[in-house]
């Protein structure tokens, strides 16, 4: 859990962090995570979330930190995380005494104490079931943004549904992880904004409300456990009072929907319309704004965090530093400054020669293996030379994000092609 404290002109005053794992020992997790033992369960506890939020601020009072300086608040939450309150918690939340650390009156709040996050694969059987029950994978795609995905929340929402249907009627609201966050800031329940909204394969992209068909393919009363979605700019009332009791917030400071990493990182970025950001990580990410989205099999349109009336789409690709690792190893010795000189030393284009590298199953498109191909066409199967190896992965791998993108509705304009 990280905070960050700006000022009028957005220079950085205050940073700090906790470190679930080492900073929160008693909850066991790894990662901030439990992998459960059918290696497809992935969760987080709700309570070390809410006493993540108590010590990060005990922290910021400890060092003099002024709170009532602050004028409004907003944050980030991964996305496709869920946390499902129990009845009657609204209550605890809208009363909770300042002369307790949070966790304390929240924990008896939640019905699912585990909550599944974006690293749970345990729910092909909803996602088959979801896409069925509206026509199938481009028609749900259509309709939501995305084909049915096992981390998307409409399908973790079904699994608790019909796993455990007790536990799905004790529950009065569900939250993302986001809308959570921000419902402790607000002593209410915080809506869902639009674009993390859009991570669930439930949001009706176009219209901005939830899908009827969607929702009664996971689980019955859905929508009202849901409550309306809003734009992700609101803002959604004053902080609670618990916060001007115990830290000596503001009674006036604002809170603003809170929304997902993914969205966040859009709007952090500045993007503007017609930008393209990529993130070179573990997995390679793609982020865009764009104005007339195309739904697609591959990759996600997301309602855009700044921009209602506009769009961005993301796109995710398996193999991406590592694979650029592994070549690196093989073909420069390990060394990024050799890796650069021999790049360098080919032509672009690579004189007709191209490569698709998959080390792991890939995201986008659906493919495993190394595919190499010569001027002609041709599949070749044995290595190219070392350098066209560089270029070749690299070229292939920038080729493709464009090539996704485009399916998704960019367009690259004629300012771009000469530049």
């Amino acid at each position: 859990l990280k905070v960050i404290a700006i000022d009028e002109q957005l220079r950085v005053i205050y940073e700090d962090n906790v470190h679930f794992d080492k900073d929160l020992p008693e909850f066991k997790t790894q990662g901030g995570v439990y992998i459960h033992s059918d290696r497809l369960t992935v969760t987080s506890p709700v309570l070390m979330w809410v006493k993540a939020l108590d010590m990060i601020l005990e922290k910021m009072k400890s060092s003099g930190f002024n709170f009532s300086q602050v004028r409004a608040l907003s944050g980030a939450g991964q996305q496709h995380g869920s946390v499902f309150w129990k009845k009657g918690s609204i209550d605890i939340l809208k009363n909770a005494s300042s002369k307790l650390p949070l966790h304390q009156s929240l924990k008896a709040c939640f019905s699912v104490s585990n909550s599944p996050i974006w690293m749970d694969s345990s729910t092909a059987s909803q996602c088959s079931a979801l896409e069925k029950a509206v026509g199938g994978a481009q028609h749900l795609a259509s309709i939501t943004g995305s084909r049915a995905y096992e981390r998307f929340t409409g399908n973790q929402i079904a699994k608790i549904y019909s796993q455990n249907p007790e536990v799905y009627m004790q529950t009065e609201r569900i939250s993302l992880v986001s809308s959570f966050a921000a419902s402790l800031f607000l002593g209410a329940y915080a809506p869902i904004d639009y674009s993390d909204g859009s991570g669930m394969n439930l949001l009706q992209i176009w219209e901005k409300v939830w899908s009827v068909s969607c929702l009664d393919a996971c689980a019955p009363g859905l929508e009202q456990k849901l409550g309306c979605p809003v734009p992700s700019h609101s803002v959604l009332g004053p902080i609670s009072p618990y916060y001007s009791q115990r830290y000596g917030f503001s009674p006036d400071c604002k809170i603003v929907a809170f929304t997902g990493d993914n969205p966040a990182s859009l709007a952090g970025m500045r993007l503007q319309e017609g930008d393209i950001a990529i993130s070179l990580g573990t997995s390679d990410t793609l982020f865009l704004w764009i104005q007339e989205p195309t739904p697609a099999l591959e990759g996600h349109i997301l309602c855009n965090p700044v921009d209602s009336q506009t769009y961005m789409a993301l796109l995710c690709f398996k193999n991406g530093s590592l694979m650029r690792e592994r070549i690196r190893d093989d073909c420069a010795s390990g060394s990024w400054d050799v890796f650069s000189k021999a790049l360098s030393s080919t032509v672009p284009g690579n004189n007709g020669n191209l490569g698709f590298y998959f080390d792991v199953m890939e995201i986008t498109p659906e493919a495993v293996g190394i595919h190499r191909f010569n001027r002609d066409n041709q599949k070749v199967v044995s290595d190219f030379p070392k350098e066209v190896e560089i270029r070749a992965l690299i070229e292939g791998q920038f080729m493709a994000k464009r090539i996704h993108a485009e399916k998704l509705g960019y367009k690259v304009s004629k300012y771009d092609e000469k530049a």
